[in-house]
């Protein structure tokens, strides 16, 4: 092979691209299509535009491919199910008359049925549906929205690479409905679709399929190596060359993928660089080796010129050499040309999805010899910029971390000494209601908010409306009964930006948005520099709060583990210490919230699975910083303060024994989806603190009933202690409407009611029901 031969096989592409849109009008958009104020059609028409506007953008770059398939309504996982037929049979679903109504109530549930469960994607903060697996399952292809979209890509005359979850991660993902069946029993009938899907792809001219088995980087997959070599090698006949796609890092059962017959593996160099030696070792030379050499996950601006350095030595040894993104750009905010307000010097490090796609087609252009000199200046002078930048690190951070010591990482007393000071103090009753934090975020709010910062309303005049609010919020609790009470963060717009504003370290965008899950999009803070609290940050919304009534008041704060995984992170120091300064941040935080006189403090931990690396031989590492970083941000108070956490959708099985080490004195979950699954490990685990399973699903609209509350909170109590129980929702119900806030949590509290009649008397620690709770 010569050079030449060498440097013409170099292909650029993406792995994916978001599918919210560029100002979010696919989450604008359904949202209208599920209150009834547009039509499918109409629907459909905004998706269209989505699409197309991605597709220019990657002609307009240059790349040698246009990626299609990797568009969704809702989530890629649910879409996929839908493609193959595989959706469960409560929504009346018939596969040829799956209309976008019904497909969305799979995702979101309706006022009769339970949406399907939701959980994290691998390590990220975007949440799939997952898919459910028995007997019943059946299989059918159903390709006309996806072979339409293939039509669609078609007219800028670019090669397609079409993205396909594939068959081992799709079922890997999902979940059985009983014990005593095996999903893999399905791989056969499943396998039997892709085939019939992947000859329609090469009739209507599909070039490659990307087919997606993320699964492989899993430690678990190494046992399932047989149902990888099965799948195939029954599709070892596909009529378009298949890239097996891993990312997030780095894959498992290498020397054995290398004998599947597929055309071609691509791998992340951006997670997993220590992998590409031994894929460029072990993958055959006369297949495609694609590298995710753009970072994916994260905005910085790549060191091209060291990246262009190793990809000039890859692609004289490649016969076939691509370069990608490391996975979906899925991940990023579309495009910083929309970022007019950001700071100038901190735009240059910054790279959003668009320049994402200009990194690469640099880097594929000047592998061949057209090295793009304005380019390269400009980003390595960014890079050096940063590098030597002032504004990254401050001394009194610094200072600080000096001064701590392990006994700030402790309570002064164990749980339960606390529990007992505790119960002293708040004489709550048994089985305590409460809330996650967040009431719904009304038009009101949103525009009150919207005029403040565009300088429309004055800032006296919001305190006095986001007061108003707040005293509202206050007056429905009390009404509907509950023991503890939150403020409802109406004066806050997301449970991350809101405290990243107020701190030292943090930079903010006006449309750096990412999806989350569905139509809920989040704008993730960029930490650029060492974190520090300048002042108090909620001391004030919570104490006007407390001043309403005589019930505790929950001061709610988001955890330093979260702060983390949900902002873009700066990666010239470990994450471990940036955790750590924003532990202490949060710390000062709390001490300020008991000092106020604030009884009851939640730190808000969602994201603390969410870190966890995907190779459970590293965990431990992450699992003692991150326990520590809470721990610090926690113990400052005194043991009559009570703290609590909360956490959802996630598996915590496997991590108790870090969760109990959190030391929290309560801990709420997610596990009305799950049917109160996910509370069985606490039980088996006998997790000593108290714990509070979720009752109702506050990411569907539905309105659940008493009946179906005393049912869960029946099975809850049957594993946890009912001294140690506490009832609420899943989640933060900022997103529903007062109208379905309000029978909700009537309905909580009259469930609620039923067990105190059932148990009282029956456990010794529970005060009195004639006695109210007061503060």
């Amino acid at each position: 092979m010569t050079q030449l031969q060498a440097l013409t096989n170099v292909k650029a592409h993406v792995l994916g691209a978001a599918r919210i849109g560029a100002q979010r009008e696919l989450k604008f958009a359904m949202e209208q299509f599920w209150r009834g104020e547009i039509g499918a059609e109409e629907l459909e028409a905004v998706g269209a535009a989505i699409r197309a506007d991605n597709w220019q953008r990657q002609k307009a770059a240059g790349l040698d491919f246009l990626t299609v398939g990797d568009f969704a309504w809702y989530d890629h996982v649910l879409q996929t199910c839908a493609l193959f037929g595989a959706l469960p049979g409560r929504f009346g679903f018939h596969p040829a008359q799956l209309d976008l109504k019904t497909y969305f109530q799979y995702a979101r549930g309706n006022t009769e049925q339970f949406a399907m469960e939701m959980t994290k994607w691998f390590d990220t903060n975007y949440h799939y549906i997952v898919p459910e697996w028995s007997v019943n399952t059946q299989f059918g292809l159903h390709a006309e929205r996806l072979l339409a979209q293939v039509a669609e890509a078609q007219q800028y005359a670019t090669p397609i690479k079409l993205v396909l979850l594939g068959p081992v991660s799709l079922l890997a993902l999902g979940k059985e409905k009983s014990a005593d069946f095996d999903r893999w029993t399905l791989l056969p009938a499943l396998l039997a679709q892709y085939k019939k899907l992947l000859v329609c792809l090469q009739e209507v001219g599909v070039s490659w399929v990307q087919i997606d088995e993320p699964y492989l980087v899993l430690e678990e997959s190494k046992a399932r190596l047989p149902q990888v070599e099965a799948a195939y090698a029954a599709l070892q006949s596909s009529p378009v060359p298949l890239l097996l796609t891993t990312y997030f890092e780095t894959v498992e059962n290498l020397p054995a993928l290398a004998r599947l017959p597929v055309a071609g593996l691509h791998v992340d160099a951006v997670r997993a660089p220590q992998q590409v030696a031994q894929v460029f070792a072990q993958w055959p030379q006369d297949k495609v080796l694609s590298l995710g050499v753009v970072d994916g996950r994260n905005i910085w601006r790549q060191d091209v010129a060291n990246i262009l350095t190793k990809v000039q030595d890859w692609a004289k040894a490649r016969k076939h050499l691509w370069l990608g993104s490391s996975c979906s750009l899925l991940h990023v905010p579309v495009d910083l040309a929309s970022e007019h307000k950001l700071d100038a010097t901190l735009k240059s490090w910054l790279a959003f999805g668009q320049q994402k796609l200009e990194e690469l087609a640099f880097l594929r252009n000047a592998i061949k010899g057209e090295v793009d000199q304005r380019f390269l200046a400009a980003a390595s002078q960014a890079r050096a910029e940063r590098a030597h930048s002032a504004r990254i690190h401050n001394p009194l951070v610094a200072q600080r971390l000096a001064q701590v010591s392990a006994s700030d990482a402790e309570r002064a007393q164990p749980y339960a000494q606390r529990q007992a000071q505790q119960q002293a103090r708040l004489n709550l009753p048994l089985f305590p209601t409460t809330t996650i934090g967040s009431f719904p975020q009304t038009a009101a709010i949103r525009q009150a908010r919207k005029a403040n910062k565009q300088g429309q309303l004055s800032q006296l005049d919001y305190l006095h409306a986001m007061r108003a609010e707040i005293a509202e919020a206050v007056a429905q609790q009390e009404r509907y009964g509950l023991d503890v009470l939150v403020h409802g963060e109406a004066e806050r717009n997301d449970m991350v930006e809101y405290f990243g504003e107020q701190l030292w370290g943090y930079a903010f965008t006006e449309y750096g948005w990412v999806q989350s899950y569905g139509s809920r999009c989040v704008k993730p803070p960029i930490i650029y520099g060492d974190v520090y609290r300048p002042e108090a940050m909620t001391v004030s919304w919570t104490a006007y709060a407390q001043s309403l009534t005589s019930k505790p008041m929950k001061g709610m704060l988001t955890g330093p583990v979260t702060m983390l995984q949900w902002s873009f992170v700066r990666d010239d120091q470990p994450r471990s210490a940036t955790a750590k300064q924003i532990a202490l941040a949060i710390r000062d935080e709390v001490v300020d919230l008991e000092k106020a006189g604030i009884a009851v403090i939640q730190i808000d931990e969602p994201a603390f699975r969410e870190g966890l690396p995907l190779k459970q031989s590293v965990w431990q590492d992450y699992l003692n910083w991150a326990v520590e970083a809470f721990k610090l941000s926690a113990c400052g108070v005194r043991d009559e303060t009570q703290i609590h956490t909360h956490m959802c959708y996630s598996e915590f099985n496997d991590i108790l024994p870090a969760i109990a080490a959190l030391d929290a004195d309560v801990i709420t979950i997610e596990t009305s989806r799950s049917d109160m699954e996910l509370l069985r490990g606490f039980g088996d685990f006998a997790y000593p603190n108290e714990i509070g399973p979720g009752v109702y699903d506050i990411h569907s609209p539905r309105v659940p009933q008493v009946d179906e509350m005393v049912n869960l909170l029946e099975k809850a109590v049957q594993v946890i202690p009912a001294e140690r129980l506490w009832v609420n929702p899943d989640c933060g119900l900022k997103t529903r409407r007062w109208e379905e806030v309000a029978p909700a949590l009537q309905n909580m509290v009259a469930a609620c009611q039923q067990l105190r009649t059932r148990w009282q008397g029956q456990v010794k620690s529970a005060p009195s029901l004639e006695t109210s709770p007061s503060f």
